[in-house]
Formats: structure tokens, C-alpha cells, sequence
């Protein structure tokens, strides 16, 4: 990690999640004060109680903090996408940032940096798009408006809206899912194999959010490699970095069977570029999805 901040006071919520885990775990090795949001009360001084359903915050628990970070919501892979899911992956985001961002608003930290992410485009093709493009009419398209309209209320709060892509690191995510299977020699592209993934290693994605906590960037940021990859090249370059071969590619239909409403974000193409970040000077450590998965792989065998 390069980015060297003075020491700070940080609140995270999704603190326990694969974002949160490793973004708390740098911070205080950084010398941060890290304090959780958890769901109950608060049982240590690192921890500050909320409840998003009933829209509680424990006010108390957040006076001086300098940075406030929301990364909670249902993930959008976990589950099939049912009617009572679709209404779980929306109320999540929607309920959870009204009440940190109204908490926000009274507390007043120098920034307040609320997830989003790339499914705010919805289908781009092969049609490259930043932060200053049109969002998509899709449900996620949907989800990430009411997301991030909901972290406006914060007011006059120096607010970032992190349009995440996906998220590479071999302990969890979709690349976690992924390799076991690509070991066995049963990896393949997915559908077409056309599409496009916008993507970050974990590594660069936490080093994005220290470094937005300093900058002076407000508004939605990509958090994406600057050079997304077909989902051809990403499994062709992740069996070469597994020294697999990659002859087992998963039909549309099949994914659609098994993904319901999730597997067109899986199959569908968001070609995304990171314009706000490079523009504010920040290098990828890694930029490239070849050297990025031989890093992630280098020790999986």
C-alpha cells in the first residue's frame, strides 16, 4: 500500500465484509482508529450500534470522526433474484444509506464515501463509458440510483460514490469461486465470452478508497482497472496463471438456469474506465489482468 495518511478517526459499516475485512485490517495497521458499525449494541469502544431498518444511528458513538465509510448492502450474488430478493438488495442500500448519510449530515466528517458500483451503467457493449456518462434502465441500474441519491443526504458533506467493478482477491468474491474450478481444469469462458468485465484487485481497491479519503474528489468514481478485459481474455489469462487449460465453457442457458436474474451480470458487458481516479493522479499497482491474476495465483497451487 503506498498511500500514507496522518492519523485518523474512521467509521466503516459491512466492517465484516470482504471490502470492510481487509479495509479495516489497513487502516489500523496504518495507525487509524477504526470503529465498526454493528447491528446491536455496542459491546467495545470500537464499536458503534445502528439499525438500518429503523433508520438509528448511535450519534454519540460518531462525534469527531473524521471519515465515515458505508460499504453494507446484500450481496448481489449471494441469492436468486426472487421478488422478495430484488425488494432485500434494494432496501439494504436504500434504508442503510438514508440512515448513515442523514447521521452524517449532523456529524459533518471531512468525507463521506458510500458504495455503489459499475451496475449503475447498466448494458454498455463494447461502448467505453466514465463517471460522466448515463446510467443503464436495468433493476441494478435502478438499485445504484436510489443508492447513491441517498447518499446526497448528506448535504453538504464532501461525499464520494464508489461505482465499484468486480472485485478480484482469491479469498472470496467471484474470482474465489472461480479458481477451484479452473485448478480441476473445468474453467472456461462464460456465454460468449465477448463481454466485457470491469475489474480491481483488492489491492487497488482499498488503496482507491485511502487515497479518496485525502483527496479533494467529491461525486461518483470508478473504481475499475483502466483496462477491462473480455471475459475470453480474463479466463484465458486466468488458466494460464493456474497452468490449467481453460476447455469447459459455461453455455448462457446454463447460467441463466442456475443464476436466475443475477446471470446478466455475468453475461451482460460493462466496459468501464476509472477517468475521476487517473485524472486525480492515482497509478494502479495493478493495471493489467495478466500480471494482476499471476499475483493473485502466485501462491495457489
Amino acid at each position: 500500500m503506498t498511500f500514507r495518511l496522518p492519523p485518523q478517526r474512521v467509521a466503516v459499516t459491512g466492517a465484516s465484509g470482504l471490502v470492510g475485512t481487509a479495509l479495516v485490517g489497513h487502516l489500523r495497521s496504518e495507525g487509524h482508529t477504526v470503529q465498526k458499525f454493528v447491528r446491536r449494541a455496542a459491546i467495545s469502544r470500537d464499536e458503534i450500534s445502528w439499525d438500518p431498518i429503523a433508520g438509528s444511528v448511535d450519534l454519540s458513538a460518531l462525534e469527531g470522526t473524521d471519515a465515515v465509510i458505508h460499504l453494507a448492502g446484500a450481496g448481489v450474488g449471494e441469492k436468486r433474484w426472487t421478488k422478495k430478493y430484488r425488494s432485500t438488495i434494494l432496501n439494504s442500500r436504500l434504508l442503510g444509506t438514508t440512515a448513515i448519510a442523514n447521521a452524517v449530515s449532523i456529524i459533518k466528517p471531512s468525507v463521506f464515501i458510500s458504495a455503489s458500483a459499475i451496475g449503475w451503467y447498466g448494458e454498455t457493449g463494447n461502448r467505453a463509458v466514465n463517471e460522466s456518462d448515463r446510467g443503464g434502465d436495468d433493476f441494478l441500474a435502478a438499485v445504484c440510483r436510489e443508492w447513491e441519491g441517498a447518499a446526497d443526504l448528506a448535504g453538504d458533506v464532501r461525499t464520494v460514490k464508489l461505482r465499484t467493478g468486480l472485485i478480484l482477491d482469491p479469498t472470496g468474491g467471484a474470482l474465489g469461486r472461480m479458481i477451484p474450478l479452473f485448478k480441476l481444469g473445468l474453467g472456461g469462458k462464460l456465454g460468449s465470452g465477448k463481454q466485457w468485465w470491469s475489474w480491481i484487485t483488492l489491492h487497488d481497491e482499498i488503496r482507491a478508497i485511502c487515497h479518496l479519503m485525502e483527496s479533494k474528489i467529491s461525486g461518483p468514481v470508478n473504481l475499475t482497472s483502466p483496462n477491462p478485459a473480455t471475459n475470453h481474455e480474463f479466463t484465458a489469462a486466468l488458466a494460464r496463471a493456474l497452468r490449467r487449460p481453460a476447455l469447459f465453457p459455461a453455455p448462457s442457458i446454463a447460467l441463466k438456469l442456475a443464476l436466475g436474474g443475477f446471470a446478466t451480470e455475468i453475461l451482460g458487458s460493462k466496459r468501464v474506465l476509472p477517468e475521476a481516479l487517473l485524472n486525480d493522479g492515482f497509478i494502479f499497482d495493478y493495471p493489467q489482468p495478466t500480471t494482476a491474476l499471476q499475483a493473485l495465483t502466485a501462491f495457489d497451487f
